[in-house]
């Protein structure tokens, strides 16, 4: 069987040209000049929250509140990257990473999000890139990863639509001033974490539960954000590229019967709605807006054309597979309007450390595919892959997360699958270089392939990284 949009010629090893010329010597060959890269966020490694004029942004009132973080961790130091950068660069240059994801804090360039711009927060970022690409690594900057300045949120945050019109104006200073060493922009992370977890839930900074219908208003100026940022980052930097950190469902098929193929493709778009579908499409869906109601946002023709500015490059945040497979006669009228349903996982199904991260290399493989097959995508990036695991130290002093390693291999090999199939990924970032604050989780949960001892700052790589290694120096698997 053939599954859709794949080629039908094969070689007489059984695979296709492509995948022919990437199995060399038994190593699961990558493209030449394919992009290994690691990636970190600012409040989760940069500590030093109180320096060099930054001012407080969410997290920082998040954290300190009460409750709200697992033994009332914060960011405030770390993994002190703000001092260790040299030390932590040194180490994605002992690893031979070709690239390196990093996000600017906000509130260092805009102490209150808006005003005047502080120069001291910018000299920081300008240390660390010189350092980074005297390492002969290359810098791809996020300007937004969750941390927006409390003066802001004081203000409604992303309930208030000059909350979009001041990142723009974020973004577009920042990405001016350093565009002499980045070439490619991302606007935001993971859109739907900070807009579901942060005003759904509650369990994330701020820690609000706004009800549905400010709920699809804020996320409607989020992705209004994102937008306003792509032009503002095109008109102050206009030779880099700008792109988007969206950790999109994976909307996985069950098996690749093109029956379940095709219910996943339709749920690609559909699961995505209000985040990358729109983006892509500058148009919410007819069932999206069906399915709100009364909730639905609203918004202006113009504003529509704005969200869906053309990007640059995608970037893909996937970590596990949403199952799915097609509809049944006996299934539920909302699943029969949609052609897909979603296949839960039952309390037996495999898990890192992480509860909710659910073991699915497959998603690795059909979420660029899809995505690529629904959009088009000239240029995609798996801006962050990875594993939380219970790490320990050995008496000798080694880190051997086996289970890391497992899932970084299998997930792996599921991306080589898509590459040698055409789908046009040119790097993979993995989440992350360093163990560090991992948001409400504090720092139980580590996703690190670097161990770090969060009283000493000591730094050891773990068996991960080693692995890691092998796979830039091979090229392949």
């Amino acid at each position: 069987m053939t599954l859709p949009g794949l080629s039908a010629a094969v070689s007489t090893t059984g695979l296709s040209p492509a995948q022919s010329m990437s199995h060399r010597n038994g190593v699961l060959q990558f493209p030449d000049g394919f992009l290994w890269g690691s990636a970190t966020a600012s409040y989760q490694v940069e500590g030093a929250v109180k320096e060099d004029g930054r001012g407080p942004s969410i997290w920082d009132t998040f954290a300190h509140t009460p409750g709200r973080t697992h033994n009332g961790d914060t960011g405030d130091v770390a993994d002190d990257h703000y001092h260790r950068y040299k030390e932590d660069i040194a180490l994605m240059q002992a690893l031979g990473l070709k690239t390196y994801r990093f996000s600017v804090a906000w509130t260092r360039v805009f102490p209150q999000g808006t005003g005047a711009p502080n120069p001291k927060g910018l000299d920081f970022y300008n240390r660390m890139l010189d350092t980074l690409l005297a390492a002969g690594i290359e810098p791809y900057c996020t300007l937004y990863h969750w941390d927006l300045p409390q003066a802001l949120q004081d203000k409604g945050g992303w309930e208030n639509p000059d909350t979009a019109k001041a990142f723009a104006d974020y973004a577009g200073y920042t990405a001016g001033k350093l565009s002499s060493k980045i070439k490619h922009f991302m606007t935001m992370n993971e859109i739907r974490t900070f807009v579901e977890l942060g005003y759904e839930n509650g369990t994330h900074a701020p820690g609000l539960k706004v009800g549905p219908k400010r709920l699809a208003q804020l996320n409607h100026y989020a992705v209004l954000g994102h937008g306003l940022a792509v032009q503002a980052i095109r008109a102050a930097a206009p030779g880099a590229k700008v792109g988007l950190a969206d950790n999109a469902v994976a909307t996985t098929p069950v098996f690749d019967a093109p029956e379940h193929v095709e219910a996943a493709t339709k749920a690609m778009r559909e699961v995505n709605a209000s985040f990358l579908t729109v983006i892509r499409e500058g148009r919410y869906t007819d069932l999206y807006l069906k399915r709100l109601g009364a909730n639905a946002p609203q918004f202006t023709p113009e504003e529509m054309k704005i969200i869906g500015s053309p990007l640059d490059f995608q970037g893909l945040n996937i970590y596990q597979p949403m199952w799915i497979r097609a509809v049944t006669p006996e299934d539920n009228p909302r699943w029969q309007a949609a052609g897909f349903a979603i296949v839960p996982d039952p309390k037996s199904y495999p898990h890192m450390f992480s509860e909710w991260l659910t073991i699915g290399p497959e998603g690795l493989y059909w979420a660029p595919k899809l995505a690529n097959k629904l959009w088009d995508l000239k240029e995609i990036y798996i801006t962050e892959n990875g594993a939380s695991s219970a790490d320990v130290v050995t008496p000798e002093g080694m880190v051997l997360d086996t289970d890391r390693t497992m899932f970084l291999r299998n997930y792996l090999t599921q991306l080589h699958r898509a590459v040698a199939e055409g789908v046009p990924a040119k790097g993979y970032f993995l989440w992350s270089l360093l163990d560090n604050y991992e948001w409400a989780d504090g720092y139980e949960k580590r996703f690190g392939i670097t161990y770090v001892d969060f009283e000493t700052q000591k730094r050891t790589p773990k068996l991960s990284s080693h692995f890691y290694k092998s796979v830039i120096e091979r090229n392949g698997l």
